[in-house]
């Protein structure tokens, strides 16, 4: 049995079957942990969710923010972005509701053999323990009857700080955010949301948030997508696997066992670069 590691697919389907034929990916013995962002952006989000549901225990998808926003847009909680937004497939499907109730069941983070599958990242001040703990608080929101009135609190990028005094609404937003859309932070954790770039273009008095000293994290190997400036890293305790598809880059998995390391090049017809 093999487990294999994969960036954000946002909705290239056939990117990701490809993708999957290289690994010979096999779902009666093997395993497929996405980094989250299955959808929005590429040309096949419906295929992509009916796809990863139909994997059932086969498939571990963590929620990326294009995910969430695919929520928030559907439950009418978020006005729709604009002309790189690709879900009108996934809202007009028959079913529709079907494909959202499993996703705003996936988890926020997942954790096992050592390593942590997250969106983004995970703020310096967490370990891999209580960060676990923090995304089951917000998978029970999500997973309860009241789901669409707690996606009506969740956009926004304050506070952006995390304190253990934080309660409600603020809590959860910060969680949220640093778990799928966290780039740059202070040494002590503070969010920064308005650079997009390089890690060496960090804001002044921040840095990447994996560069952060003392991260409590660093016991534990972090499994992450989300940056495509960033790009492919294979540390000893960080796998980043955003490799751009979607800008002219890659589509790249990663065996875990052995770290053997599988890409497949973005075609023109799905390439925003070019657009």
């Amino acid at each position: 049995m093999s487990t294999y590691a994969v960036g954000d697919v946002q909705g290239c389907f056939a990117a990701l079957k490809r993708l999957l034929e290289h690994c010979a990916f096999d779902p009666e013995k093997d395993r497929l942990w996405l980094v989250g962002d299955l959808v929005n952006r590429g040309p096949q989000s419906l295929e992509t969710l009916r796809f990863v549901k139909s994997l059932g225990e086969a498939a571990v998808t963590v929620l990326g923010n294009h995910d969430l926003y695919l929520l928030m847009v559907a439950a009418g909680k978020l006005p729709r972005r604009g002309k790189d937004d690709t879900l009108d497939d996934v809202l007009a499907a028959p079913d529709r509701d079907t494909l959202l109730d499993w996703l705003r069941c996936r988890p926020l983070c997942h954790v096992e053999n050592g390593y942590c599958l997250v969106h983004a990242g995970l703020l310096p001040q967490w370990s891999v323990r209580k960060a676990r703990a923090l995304a089951a608080e917000v998978e029970a929101e999500l997973r309860g009857a009241g789901w669409q009135r707690f996606l009506e609190t969740l956009w926004g990028s304050k506070p952006a700080s995390w304190a253990d005094t934080l309660a409600g609404a603020d809590r959860l937003r910060v969680i949220v955010n640093a778990m799928t859309r966290m780039r740059f932070c202070s040494r002590k954790g503070k969010l920064d949301f308005d650079a997009k770039g390089k890690p060496d273009n960090a804001p002044k008095g921040c840095l990447p948030w994996f560069e952060a000293p003392e991260r409590k994290s660093a016991d534990t190997t972090l499994i992450t997508g989300h940056w495509s400036a960033l790009g492919l890293r294979m540390e000893r305790n960080l796998i980043a696997l955003d490799t751009g598809y979607l800008w002219g880059g890659q589509l790249t998995a990663l065996r875990l066992e052995d770290r053997a390391l599988f890409q497949i090049e973005c075609t023109a017809d799905e390439s925003m670069a070019i657009q």
